[in-house]
């Protein structure tokens, strides 16, 4: 329960936000809800905070501290001194171009910025790789970010 409560709450915090100010890029819109410090250090360690607060305009899948703190603690800290896999694995959260949920329902796969195809499941909610998207459409200057609860890897 307290897991859904703060998926929740960070839907709400990036939707409040949204509403409050004119959209800032996908960095700072993820940085204001306060609930993707690991992606926000894992971009940093990965060399790609300047990317995604270029003029896109991109769409990132972007998974929660709580999406972070399932894998095995040994593991992410390996991820975080590898940076060509992390950078790899940063970049299957990206897709060069807008894709609302609206649009992610009419598709099969995505490709995506790391040269992957995301696959996308719309038959128990809208899921992609098998990540449930908890809070779809947070509108950034420089795109969208759809907040999903589980890090995606690629194939």
């Amino acid at each position: 329960m307290k897991k859904l409560l703060s998926l929740a709450a960070a839907a709400a915090l990036l939707s409040a936000s949204a509403l409050a100010a004119p959209p800032k890029d996908i960095v700072d819109t993820a940085a204001a809800a306060g609930t993707f410090k690991s992606l926000a250090a894992a971009l940093q360690a990965a060399g790609l905070v300047e990317t995604l607060r270029g003029s896109g305009p991109y769409t990132v899948f972007a998974p929660t501290d709580e999406a972070f703190a399932k894998i095995p603690k040994a593991d992410l800290d390996a991820l975080l001194r590898d940076v060509p896999k992390l950078k790899t694995v940063l970049m299957y959260h990206v897709f060069v171009g807008n894709a609302s949920s609206a649009d992610l329902r009419q598709l099969k796969d995505l490709s995506m910025a790391q040269g992957g195809r995301l696959k996308i499941d719309k038959s128990n909610g809208l899921t992609v790789d098998g990540a449930k998207i908890v809070a779809p459409d947070v509108a950034a200057s420089n795109g969208v970010i759809h907040v999903i609860d589980t890090v995606l890897m690629p194939k």
